[in-house]
């Protein structure tokens, strides 16, 4: 391929993080199976290392399925802010590798290459020396998809994990995509894909032969971003951005509350607020947290991991109530209450989830 018009796009995806960190500081759990959870009656699973996976272990599974699945295995909480720390020496090694750099998740990151290689081959190499400066320098490893674009590059970072480096021939990316499942296209979930299925279409080459004004009568303007994807043909451009680590909102009362029914009502108000940040700020969450300070200055914090990442105000709002509801009993004027959200991932840049469309 010629220099003109090249373009090459790392999608780099950390293998198990929260598990390797885990791992890296007690070398006596490699090989092991490990779960990673917040404690609770409604916890669930945020990730399991592959000897867990193959007990039937899965992230958003809730621990009590987990349990029974894997009674063996290894349950350890999320120490956030090792593993932010991890994550951004992480990012620091990849953005020093990169022309423009796009984190959109505490373990995945993009990487514009193109004027750092000058074809397929350069772009491997240099794959292969981050997957190595991973490895080395911080003792955990990743997979690297390299691709001429972002949709291509994230797909096949997922091919082969892990410790896998996934190359797309630039030749013939579409006959990378023809053989595999619609499912590996990122935002076609399982409702999407039973919509296709019912349509008699299974792989991405079935996909391909639908004409744009088909997946525009379909899915409407995401049929665009979706025939971009399986032709092979999407040009997202890398967002250079920081990533947030929390976003949050907090409001003292003018004079401490004792009806809690007021409290409640504050905290979706604030849910509302929090919402609409996160939807300007174009990020999903993972985790719920809040905030409680009583008169006389005591002060609790509660928080809750959900099982996949969310939008939702609905979701925050929902989940806020019953961390908060927690305190009711204490009958105490309350001074304080806030709303936080962590765990943030940056959703796809254009209209992605098909799920959100299909059935809909």
């Amino acid at each position: 391929m010629s220099k003109t018009g090249w373009r090459a796009i790392l999608h780099v995806d950390l293998d198990a993080f929260y598990v390797s960190v885990e791992a890296k500081d007690d070398p006596s759990l490699k090989g092991l199976a490990v779960v990673v959870a917040e404690r609770g009656p409604r916890s669930v699973v945020m990730t399991a290392s592959y000897e867990a996976r193959k007990l039937g272990v899965r992230s958003g599974m809730p621990v009590s399925v987990a349990r029974r699945r894997a009674p063996d295995a290894v349950y350890l909480p999320p120490r956030w802010d090792r593993l932010a720390d991890v994550s951004n020496r992480v990012m620091n090694l990849l953005r020093n590798a990169a022309d423009k750099f796009e984190q959109t998740g505490i373990d995945e990151a993009y990487l514009d290459v193109s004027t750092r290689t000058k074809n397929v081959e350069e772009a491997a190499v240099l794959a292969e020396e981050i997957k190595k400066s991973v490895r080395d320098s911080l003792g955990i490893t990743c997979s690297v998809g390299v691709a001429p674009n972002k949709s291509l590059a994230k797909i096949a970072s997922d091919r082969q994990k892990p410790d896998a480096l996934t190359v797309v021939p630039f030749d013939d990316p579409k006959g990378f995509l023809a053989p595999l499942p619609v499912s590996v296209v990122p935002g076609i979930g399982p409702k999407a894909q039973a919509f296709l299925e019912d349509h008699d279409i299974r792989t991405i080459g079935q996909l391909q032969k639908m004409s744009g004004q088909d997946l525009l009568k379909w899915f409407g303007k995401t049929g665009v971003w979706l025939w971009g994807v399986v032709q092979a043909e999407e040009k997202l451009p890398i967002f250079e951005r920081e990533m947030l680590k929390s976003m949050s909102v907090e409001r003292t009362f003018g004079e401490d509350v004792d009806d809690f029914e007021n409290v409640y009502a504050q905290l979706d108000t604030e849910a509302k607020e929090l919402a609409d940040r996160v939807r300007r700020e174009n990020v999903e969450f993972r985790i719920v947290g809040i905030k409680v300070r009583f008169k006389g200055f005591e002060t609790f914090t509660r928080e809750v991991t959900l099982p996949a990442f969310t939008e939702s105000e609905e979701t925050l709002r929902h989940e806020a109530r019953i961390l908060l509801k927690e305190f009711e009993y204490k009958k105490r004027p309350v001074r304080l209450v806030g709303l936080r959200v962590s765990n943030l991932k940056r959703e796809k840049e254009a209209v992605t989830r098909l799920d959100e469309w299909a059935g809909g």
